[in-house]
């Protein structure tokens, strides 16, 4: 059976907030939870990214739910300090946390001043870290020398069993080799034969685990102001991949997306003011072969999350659960 899932958007809302938010998942029925791992927003207006792993102990400690995170190590965050933050919240939350790993997007890594890779640098940087990664958290010394450079690292708090770690690729190409080293996937999309595309990818090259999927939402009272949400809140998915990943500021974003049109919008979320639309779509994507669904409605303000929370919960969570 699939499960649901909320997305936590540091780029736009409060860390504060994000855990009431959470809390409030958790009571609608909700199965799980996860984050992006940001240090700038999307777009300026957003106006948030709160620290990732700190906000999680919070959130794990509020909660009951399993929670997962996505993040790049490799330029802005080491992958030992990211090894060590792994295994804090391993530990404390047993069985409660995954991390899915990425090669990054300049936004969030042209802060160090070094140089920014090309993708296949960056592909390699990655594979790089997830091996040092892997072998912290089975209590090894560390020493490496390439992209990365390790000397002598150990963590000392170590999980009884090391979290999982999944693979974040939205291309057939990096969901396949990213299967050789995955625990599990995650891809974002909201095209069922797209996203059943890379999962396919992914397990036809052996990839093991669970494969998630991020569905970014604008779901409205009306199909004008679910537009709008989209255009104010989240215009920044119009710009897909690989563009997406060498801009290096969110006023760049901002300008690129200024005259988004409603059909660009529409390609990049579900923008609907009609609850069983959302819930047919939903399932159409569960049936692409996901292990699980995780949900962001993209609109910011308290209103629309809890809006959006107590619909799923009310309604659509119970009848696509009903429809399996």
């Amino acid at each position: 059976m699939t499960a649901y899932g909320y997305h936590c958007s540091h780029e736009q809302i409060p860390p504060s907030r994000l855990v009431r938010h959470a809390l409030r998942a958790q009571e609608a029925g909700f199965d799980a939870a996860m984050c992006s791992d940001h240090l700038a927003p999307w777009l300026p207006e957003q106006g948030h990214s709160g620290y990732a792993f700190s906000w999680l102990g919070a959130a794990l400690q509020a909660t009951s739910l399993p929670f997962g995170v996505v993040t790049a190590p490799g330029q802005r965050t080491h992958p030992v300090t990211t090894a060590q933050a792994i295994a804090t919240l391993g530990e404390m939350f047993p069985g409660r946390f995954w991390a899915a790993l990425g090669s990054g997007e300049a936004m969030n890594e042209h802060v160090t001043g070094d140089p920014w890779p090309d993708k296949e640098t960056r592909e390699q940087r990655l594979r790089e870290c997830v091996d040092v990664i892997r072998a912290l958290l089975a209590g090894e010394e560390v020493t490496h020398d390439g992209l990365v450079r390790v000397d002598r690292a150990r963590v000392y708090s170590l999980p009884a069993e090391p979290p999982p770690l999944l693979a974040a690729a939205v291309s057939l190409e990096s969901a396949a080799e990213h299967a050789a080293w995955a625990d599990g996937l995650i891809t974002v999309g909201t095209e069922a034969r797209a996203a059943r595309d890379v999962v396919q990818a992914y397990r036809g090259a052996g990839g093991p685990g669970p494969a998630r999927l991020q569905v970014h939402i604008a779901y409205a009272e009306s199909e004008a102001r679910a537009l709008d949400m989209a255009r104010r809140h989240w215009r920044n998915g119009t710009v897909g991949a690989p563009e997406c990943w060498d801009i290096a500021f969110p006023e760049e974003f901002a300008r690129r997306t200024e005259r988004a049109t409603d059909e660009q919008l529409r390609a990049g979320m579900i923008v609907t003011s009609d609850a069983s639309v959302l819930r047919d779509r939903l399932a159409e994507l569960a049936d692409a072969g996901f292990d699980d669904l995780m949900l962001h409605q993209v609109g910011a303000e308290a209103d629309d999350q809890e809006a959006f929370i107590d619909l799923l919960g009310e309604r659509i969570l119970p009848e696509l659960r009903t429809q399996l």
